[in-house]
């Protein structure tokens, strides 16, 4: 069940953003001549009062970036690595040095995330679930900043007051946030001249 919602987010995604006014492409000319084919993930800084949106979102990386073609590295053993070296928290493992990333994990590029918005907004007859989040793709053996995006996915629902706290009830049971969560990452990292170009795994890889 969730592999086939993961498949269909894609889809979702290129219907709502067909009915978008066009935006400009993003200039890819550093990201071209750097041609990254592995990437490392570090675990998302949190600007929300939510406790579990880092790594809700972290997990929701892996998929749209392994379908666009690059080698991830594994975010659980990245994650765990760190906080045995003494870099506990998302803030501090952002600010780790890249030529030991990339000496360590010999990652081609480094993935920083930003948690923006996470969660629930109720009102009196609707309930939102929003999650918002900003990223940059960082070249690890220069320095150089490849690409930068920033993304906004919402859940929306409109019902009457009784429906409305139903709502808010089956929220916090079925996490809705972490589906929305998924939605996000796939607006950031695969939205066409927005997101990220397909990497080396990809049959399509320097087509874009």
């Amino acid at each position: 069940m969730k592999r086939n919602i993961l498949r269909s987010i894609p889809a979702v995604l290129m219907l709502v953003f067909s009915g978008c006014t066009t935006i400009p492409p993003k200039d890819y000319t550093a990201f071209r001549q750097s041609k990254p084919r592995s990437i490392l993930v570090l675990p998302p800084i949190n600007e929300t009062t939510e406790v579990g949106a880092s790594y809700s979102l972290l997990t929701t990386t892996t998929h749209p970036l392994c379908e666009l073609g690059y080698y991830v590295m594994p975010v659980a053993v990245v994650d765990q690595y760190m906080k045995e070296n003494g870099l506990s928290v998302p803030a501090e493992m952002h600010q780790a040095p890249m030529a030991k990333l990339h000496e360590v994990f010999g990652a081609d590029a480094v993935l920083y995330i930003t948690v923006t918005q996470y969660g629930s907004k109720y009102q009196v007859f609707a309930s939102n679930v929003v999650v918002a989040a900003k990223a940059r793709l960082v070249d690890c053996r220069s320095g150089v900043t490849l690409w930068e995006g920033t993304a906004q996915a919402v859940n929306s629902g409109q019902s009457g007051l009784i429906e409305a706290l139903v709502t808010q009830v089956l929220n916090k049971l079925m996490d809705q946030a972490h589906m929305v969560a998924a939605m996000a990452s796939y607006q950031l990292l695969t939205t066409p001249t927005q997101g990220l170009l397909k990497g080396p795994r990809h049959l399509e890889y320097g087509k874009d």
